[in-house]
């Protein structure tokens, strides 16, 4: 009996991309942070890419696995360094210190990056610009520089909506059963 499962990429790519562009069109300067941010960090940035990992080790996929159970855990992460101060629960991190967090987000993004090299242009594409975003925004908080933070912004807002490309070219070619929206395969 054959065991066909569902691709969970899709899932933890939206996750991923729409809780991006939502964080960045901030960054950006457009609008305050506020609870539809830190909503999309815990459900769906956090929740369902943890699914969506746990559905790629369902399939024997480490690279999915990891990055999507990693970069879950990063927006809960993320959102619970800007609540628990809030609420009077720990004191939140200098900048400066905020841009290590960063940094070493930045350094795994980089080898998840590398690991890329063999997968899809699409992938290569959105592992590449999370790594830059990752070091811009650790640039910002280590230097103060609010213009930093600001081309951050539109950078990661590119960075989301190549996400959001690849889930949609996923759901779309696979229900098409040929490419409609090219992702560049290897």
């Amino acid at each position: 009996m054959e065991n066909k499962l569902a691709n969970p990429a899709p899932l933890g790519l939206m996750g991923f991309g729409m809780t991006t562009v939502l964080l960045n069109i901030h960054n950006a300067g457009f609008f305050p942070l506020g609870s539809m941010i830190l909503a999309m960090g815990v459900f769906y940035g956090g929740i369902a890419q943890i699914i969506a990992g746990a559905m790629e080790f369902k399939k024997a996929n480490t690279f999915g696995t990891t990055a999507f159970t990693s970069y879950g855990l990063f927006w809960i992460s993320l959102v619970g360094l800007i609540v628990f101060p809030k609420l009077g629960w720990l004191e939140g991190p200098p900048a400066g210190f905020m841009g290590w967090y960063l940094f070493m987000w930045g350094v795994f993004t980089f080898f998840m990056w590398i690991a890329t090299f063999g997968k899809n242009r699409a992938l290569q594409f959105v592992f590449l610009s999370l790594w830059i975003l990752f070091f811009l925004l650790a640039a910002k908080d280590w230097t103060g520089n609010a213009n930093i933070g600001v081309i951050a912004g539109f950078e990661g807002i590119i960075c989301g909506l190549s996400a959001i490309y690849l889930a949609m070219a996923e759901v779309i070619n696979e229900n098409w059963g040929k490419t409609v929206l090219p992702i560049g395969d290897r």
